[in-house]
């Protein structure tokens, strides 16, 4: 099992950063081989349960995800229902002086049939993984440089 935490200070307010980071569908943009599925009708809230898809054809996995802790816009917590990957994922955004967002990302993340001599370069590549995934998330846009909206 891995444990990691990663934070970003971004030029967003609270409620952009949190709009960009619970938007399911958009993690696919930033996540390569993987596309969302919201599983429940909107909107997002506790027992939401989307599924992510990684991969290419039958060589690929579901990773399926349940809200079990949601406070917009501060606060979210995932659990990882999958047969293949478990643990769980946390989302904090907080004010960090005008105009911008502290966004904390806390997730304990285990590959079943992996031993745990696997864990640290798991935890490499999910700390890769999801740092970028983060960034692309919160990168502001590219054509105009502001941090708009989702």
């Amino acid at each position: 099992m891995v444990l990691f935490r990663l934070e970003r200070v971004v030029p967003l307010s609270v409620e952009q950063a949190w709009l960009r980071l619970t938007d399911w569908p958009r993690h696919a943009d930033v996540v390569p081989l993987t596309r969302i599925t919201v599983r429940t009708p909107p909107p997002t809230g506790v027992g939401t349960v989307f599924v992510a898809c990684t991969g290419v054809g039958p060589l690929g996995f579901d990773d399926p995800m349940e809200v079990v802790e949601w406070r917009p816009p501060t606060l979210c917590r995932l659990v990882k229902r999958g047969g293949f990957v478990t643990g769980w994922a946390e989302i904090e955004v907080l004010a960090h002086g005008e105009g911008h967002a502290a966004v904390v990302w806390r997730e304990e993340l285990a590959v079943r049939p992996l031993p745990a001599l696997f864990d640290r370069p798991l935890g490499r590549a999910a700390r890769w993984m999801f740092g970028r995934a983060m960034d692309g998330l919160l990168r502001p846009d590219p054509d105009t440089g502001v941090s708009g909206g989702p």
